[in-house]
C-alpha cells in the first residue's frame, strides 16, 4: 500500500475510533493500528516490537509525525487526566476524498477494530495487544503464555494475562465469523 493510501486508512480508523468512544491518543492509534495490521491483515507495513506498554511501532510514530506535518491530523488538548487526542486536520478530509476505493476496501476491518477497541482504556489495550503479540509469536516454550506475559511484564498479573489471552481468542473468533480473516 502506498503512503497516501495508508494515511487515508489511518484517518478512517481515527474517525471510526472516535465515533466508538475512543479519545484517540497516540497510544490508542498505535494499538488500533496493530490490531488492524496484525489481526486483520491490512497491509499497512509497520514494524511492531513489544515495548514497555505493549506492541509499538517507531515507523508508525514517525508516520503520525509526518501526518501532523502534512496537516492531515492535529493534536486536540483534553482535560486532565487525559493527554491530547489526535483529530483530523484540514488536509485529512481532503485526503480521504482522494482515496474512496481504498477506504471502502478496508472499511469493514476498520469498523471492526473501532467497534471492538474504541471504548478500551490504555491499560486494557496494552494487555490485549500484548496477548495478541504473544499469541502470534509463540516461541515453542513449554511455559503457558499467561506466565510468559507476566514474566516480561510483571505489572500484568497472570490472571489479567489469561483474561487478555481469552479475550483475544474471542476477538479472533468474531473476526473469523465476520469473514474478516481466514
Amino acid at each position: 500500500m502506498k503512503r497516501l493510501q495508508k494515511d487515508a486508512v489511518m484517518l478512517s480508523l481515527l474517525e471510526e475510533m472516535q465515533a466508538n468512544g475512543s479519545w484517540c491518543g497516540e497510544t490508542h492509534l498505535q494499538k488500533a493500528t496493530y490490531f488492524l495490521q496484525e489481526l486483520l491483515e491490512v497491509p499497512l507495513g509497520f514494524d511492531f516490537i513489544l515495548y514497555k506498554h505493549g506492541p509499538f511501532s517507531f515507523d508508525l510514530r514517525d508516520e503520525i509525525t509526518a501526518m501532523r506535518g502534512d496537516f492531515l491530523i492535529k493534536y486536540k488538548t483534553r482535560p486532565y487526566p487525559y493527554g491530547p487526542s489526535l483529530v483530523l486536520d484540514a488536509g485529512g478530509a481532503r485526503l480521504k476524498e482522494k482515496f474512496p476505493k481504498t477506504i471502502s476496501q478496508y472499511s469493514k476491518t476498520v469498523c471492526f477494530v473501532a467497534e471492538t477497541f474504541g471504548d478500551k482504556g490504555v491499560s486494557e489495550l496494552e494487555r490485549l495487544g500484548t496477548a495478541l503479540y504473544f499469541t502470534r509469536r509463540q516461541n515453542g516454550k513449554d511455559e503457558p503464555l499467561d506466565l510468559q506475559m507476566h514474566k516480561l511484564k510483571p505489572h500484568i498479573s497472570p490472571e489479567e494475562a489469561q483474561e487478555a489471552l481469552q479475550k483475544v481468542a474471542d476477538i479472533v473468533k468474531m473476526a473469523k465469523k465476520a469473514k474478516l480473516v481466514q
